[in-house]
């Protein structure tokens, strides 16, 4: 059977897996399966691993995800929305219903256990006040007209931090820490006040819990997160980190006596590469263990298809000799460990993109979740310095029906001499001889990273019969510290030279692209790239800008992020140079674009808010340039990734009209 090529709405069959977890026997493990139910809705459902095959265990139109295994293998404990809120359930791995263990207003998320099984951690949004023993979840009809009446009042403002693009307008609630006894069936709130405390660990006795929170009294005007511990019996808070920072994912070592997590010191603001810290507890004693690898910790890579959380490390081997975490890395992410002394190795690491695992103690293997650009995702099992098995064959049919593009690797050195690494994905049904038109792909952050992963976007394109090109400029993830830091003051200069000479390279080494039919595309920071390119060259005959920066002394007031962003990327504040903040506008170069645009903005964007796209496109119309504006109804900043499926298929027809159009 021949394969045809990939369609606009592919992505919508597509099976996409997350969370491994062992179960207690070494050998089988639980994971998250998330699919697209129709037109507006995901579903996501609990599945395991068993004596290779795979089982479905949870059922029904709604989103079940974060399975736990209790200590003695008998029981899972997860997160559902089956009662119309996320609510911790419980069910027994012998068989039956799945029993509701927490009925709050605004719902329980992120389920723990004790290590003795008997207690069961989560995480709630509460009021200060909150009665959680008589609380009770709103019915369909409740919450409508509570959502009703809210829309009638007015919203009273007296904090910077009061909107964010995930949540949307805040409220006077805060995410506390919550224990569920199983034998009681009483739930006890471990931290209270207005102040967010976010879960991390358990000890190993039970009677400490782990948990980051900024508790200082100017919290509303820092970014910083604290590590703390605090002791159940007495209710007792001791702070765990020594210098400022963010510190998060910690964990306790087996016994206890130690504490790892990641974090960062805001050395480079929102660039700082991301280290692994060391506590002892005993000797109340912090080692960075990193300092010397240049590496970014955790999964800095960009892609439209992957849903669902998972565990990025670092996790304690079982006799606390060693740490295992994923790195980003040229371009790649892998599985690896570090000893307490920072000797660093990897356990996997190949042309891949390593999304999640699951460590067990008693077998000393992995479970780990691995995608490739032509591989939407799979687990695979490993030990170390064993060989790699796969598990799962999830998208099996979809991959045997469609034709994907095998990236070639790109790399050059820049007129100042910086080493870029990028991809080229050839177009479908590519033909020896014949002319191409090329889409020049900037991805957002700044500080990510495109690399091997699956790649809807860029996929469809090549399937369109584009030549695709995407590359990681001076700003990226994935280069070290300095390469990361690059573009800090300097947007539009540097970065912008990367991408063109990117453009220059192609050309020169690949003599099947049309230099006379290129397009540029890009979201968030690669749509206001696209604004810089196209109102600083005419080399582009059609550009598409999505969520994108025109204007950054609006930026500065607008954005969920802007009060800060703005100085940790330009060096100032609206007030302190907005002379500066104007000439890196791509809207003060707006009567030098010639490039058809067609402009992409979700209406419900706190990141980059819609009105961005509002000046650029009424200056452009003004100016009587060629513009087009499609809004999206309440899509926020991550509709290409996991907005609505229907307002996806939009955004992705409206790119290939564009393209097909002017291209």
């Amino acid at each position: 059977m021949s394969k045809r090529s990939v369609q606009v709405d592919d992505f919508t069959s597509l099976q996409v897996l997350s969370d491994p977890q062992f179960a207690m026997n070494g050998q089988d493990f639980f994971y998250v399966s998330t699919t697209i139910k129709d037109k507006k809705n995901y579903e996501s459902h609990i599945y395991r691993y068993n004596q290779q095959k795979q089982s479905q265990w949870t059922y029904g139109h709604h989103q079940d995800s974060h399975p736990r295994v209790s200590p003695d293998g008998t029981r899972l404990v997860f997160q559902s929305n089956r009662s119309g809120t996320n609510q911790i359930w419980l069910m027994s791995l012998l068989g039956g219903e799945a029993e509701q263990l927490t009925t709050l207003t605004h719902g329980a998320t992120n389920p723990e256990w004790s290590k003795d099984g008997k207690t069961i951690f989560f995480s709630a949004l509460l009021d200060n006040d909150d009665d959680v023993q008589s609380q009770r979840e709103l019915t369909k009809e409740e919450k409508e007209k509570k959502q009703n009446e809210k829309k009638k009042q007015p919203l009273i403002v007296n904090r910077l931090k009061y909107k964010s693009d995930a949540r949307g307008f805040h409220d006077d609630k805060s995410m506390q820490i919550l224990a569920y006894d199983l034998q009681t069936k009483q739930i006890t709130p471990l931290t209270c006040g207005g102040h967010h405390h976010y879960f991390q660990d358990v000890s190993p006795d039970g009677n400490t819990v782990l948990f980051t929170a900024n508790l200082n009294e100017n919290e509303d005007e820092e970014l910083y997160l604290d590590l703390y511990t605090l002791h159940i019996p007495t209710r007792k808070i001791t702070k765990i980190n020594q210098q400022k920072g963010s510190f998060y994912q910690a964990a306790f070592s087996p016994t206890g006596k130690y504490i790892a997590c990641f974090g960062h010191d805001f050395k480079y603001m929102g660039a700082t590469l991301t280290d692994l810290y060391i506590f002892d507890l005993n000797n109340q004693t912090e080692t960075c263990l990193s300092y010397q690898w240049d590496i970014q910790l955790g999964d800095a890579m960009i892609g439209d298809t992957r849903l669902g959380a998972s565990q990025t490390g670092p996790v304690w081997n079982k006799d606390e000799t060693a740490l295992y975490f994923i790195a980003t890395d040229h371009g790649a992410t892998g599985l690896y460990k570090s000893d307490l002394n920072g000797h660093l190795e990897p356990i996997y690491h190949n042309h891949s993109h390593v999304f999640g695992f699951s460590y067990d103690s008693k077998s000393d293997a992995f479970i780990f979740g691995m995608s490739t650009p032509t591989d939407p995702g799979n687990f695979y099992y490993i030990k170390e310095n064993g060989k790699m098995k796969q598990l799962t064959d999830a998208n099996k049919d979809y991959l045997n029906r469609v034709t994907l593009s095998e990236p070639e690797e790109i790399q050059f050195t820049t007129s100042d001499g910086w080493p870029i690494q990028g991809w080229l994905l050839r177009p479908y049904g590519f033909k020896e001889g014949k002319k191409y038109p090329l889409v020049l792909e900037v991805h957002g952050g700044p500080h990510a990273m495109y690399g091997q992963t699956y790649f809807h976007e860029l996929q469809l394109l090549a399937a369109k019969g584009y030549v695709v090109l995407y590359t990681n400029p001076r700003g990226s993830h994935g280069y070290g510290q300095k390469f990361v830091d690059a573009c800090r003051g300097d947007y539009g200069g540097k970065d912008y030279r990367d991408l063109m000479e990117a453009v220059d390279y192609a050309l020169k080494s690949y003599s099947f692209i049309d230099e006379t039919r290129m397009g540029v595309t890009g979201g968030s920071y690669g749509g206001f790239m696209t604004n810089w390119i196209v109102s600083h060259t005419n080399r582009f005959k059609a550009a598409v800008t999505q969520r994108s920066i025109s204007n950054w002394l609006s930026f500065y007031g607008v954005s969920d992020i802007g009060f800060f962003f703005t100085k940790w990327e330009h060096g100032y504040n609206l007030l302190e140079n907005p002379e500066k903040l104007w000439d890196f506008s791509p809207l003060k170069y707006a009567k030098n674009v010639e490039t058809p645009l067609l402009i992409l903005h979700g209406e419900q964007d706190l990141r980059c808010p819609i009105e961005q796209a509002e000046q650029l496109f009424i200056t452009l119309k003004h100016l009587k340039k060629e513009v087009e504006f499609v809004r999206f109804p309440g899509a926020n900043h991550e509709l290409s990734r996991s907005g609505e499926p229907q307002l996806r298929i939009e955004r992705l027809n409206h790119i290939c009209r564009w393209f097909e159009k002017h291209l």
